[in-house]
């Protein structure tokens, strides 16, 4: 994980106001807006066949437990009733573009995540709307007469709190911390529903007696960074509901990845390796659009058990060409074989990115 500087953590003389909008299982809502007969049922977007995946899923087909990132096979065993339905990006990027066009009504200041969330710091508004609830309401409703979908928001002084909110009242809701509620918000949470603490730190910091915000609010900034790195800083602050990250407009992406899942399990290097070269080609296309190159390379393996391995490796400069990109993803997969069970599903990904120029983009947090 990428952590900003300590510095840009601590309490800011500038109180912000930054709104976080989510649009609600945005994918599915797309199709169950455009096929009526998909309304009110439950539906995943993604492949139904054996080895497919879930992309999205409506809240209908929430309620049985089905999510994103699941086998389509578990999916339709948790129900039964699942409709699947092929995604079709472009038309989800076109009501991403129209919805952006409405955050850009009320403020130039938009940190997009994804296609279904942003970041908005409203602070000064291009409408003078005191109060940054207002700001939420005006734009949600927008929302929902332009592209007839629901959208929630969090409002807060920082992105940390922001987040946290949107998630508080979906779906199709807001909610307001404040800077008086938001120390008290955190102390309650658990450590793993922070945004940036994965189940690996999750399990770390419960085996070092931490569970809750108030648990790493209670410990040291030298305890948190000799147990955390510089991650420890970033933990130490927002335990006390402090996160100066600014919204970024021009927020640079710090990584890039591929990846396919196959319709038959590989087991040979030559059929792997051969199966590499359209991701990295993907990859590689990114950097050369976007004017970046990256130092780090990481493999990602998924076993037909659904078990995931990761390999990385950084090159002590930026990686400058396709065949360097080619000859360090190969190599990893090279040092692993022969690997102990049949593969589904290959991934590579490039990070540490840079502008072509050298100047490093700005750190940030993956949320």
């Amino acid at each position: 994980m990428t952590i900003e500087d300590d510095d840009q953590a601590r309490p800011s003389p500038r109180q912000r106001k930054i709104i976080h909008i989510d649009m609600d299982a945005f994918y599915a809502s797309v199709e169950q807006r455009d096929n009526p007969d998909l309304r009110g049922k439950p539906v995943a977007v993604g492949g139904s066949r054996e080895r497919g995946v879930v992309a999205a899923a409506s809240y209908e087909a929430r309620k049985f437990g089905v999510r994103s990132a699941m086998p389509s096979v578990t999916a339709k065993r948790q129900c039964p009733d699942l409709i699947f339905v092929k995604p079709r990006f472009e038309v989800y990027k076109a009501v991403s573009q129209q919805i952006r066009e409405i955050f850009a009504e009320h403020t130039p200041i938009i940190e997009p995540l994804s296609l279904d969330e942003a970041y908005l710091d409203v602070t000064e508004n291009l409408q003078s709307i005191p109060l940054a609830r207002d700001v939420a309401f005006a734009i949600r409703a927008k929302i929902k007469e332009v592209t007839g979908l629901n959208a929630s928001a969090g409002i807060s002084y920082n992105k940390f709190l922001a987040k946290l909110a949107s998630d508080h009242r979906k779906p199709n809701g807001q909610y307001v911390i404040t800077p008086e509620m938001g120390p008290a918000f955190v102390e309650t949470l658990p450590v793993g529903k922070f945004h940036g603490i994965g189940p690996a730190t999750s399990a770390k910091m419960n085996a070092l007696g931490l569970y809750t915000g108030l648990d790493m609010r209670n410990q040291s900034l030298e305890f948190m960074q000799t147990n955390f790195g510089k991650a420890g800083s970033y933990y130490y602050w927002i335990s006390r509901g402090v996160d100066n990250r600014e919204v970024r407009a021009d927020r640079i992406r710090k990584s890039v990845s591929a990846e396919n899942t196959f319709s038959n399990d590989l087991t040979e290097f030559e059929a792997m390796a051969a199966e590499l070269q359209p991701l990295i080609d993907k990859v590689w296309q990114h950097c050369e659009d976007k004017g970046t190159r990256g130092r780090t390379v990481t493999l990602k393996v998924k076993f037909a058990d659904f078990e995931i391995m990761t390999r990385s490796r950084s090159a002590p400069a930026v990686v400058s060409s396709r065949g360097d990109l080619e000859r360090l993803a190969v190599s990893l997969l090279e040092n692993e074989m022969p690997l102990p069970r049949p593969v589904r599903l290959l991934g590579i990904s490039l990070s540490s990115l840079q502008t072509e120029d050298g100047a490093e983009p700005q750190l940030d947090l993956p949320i």
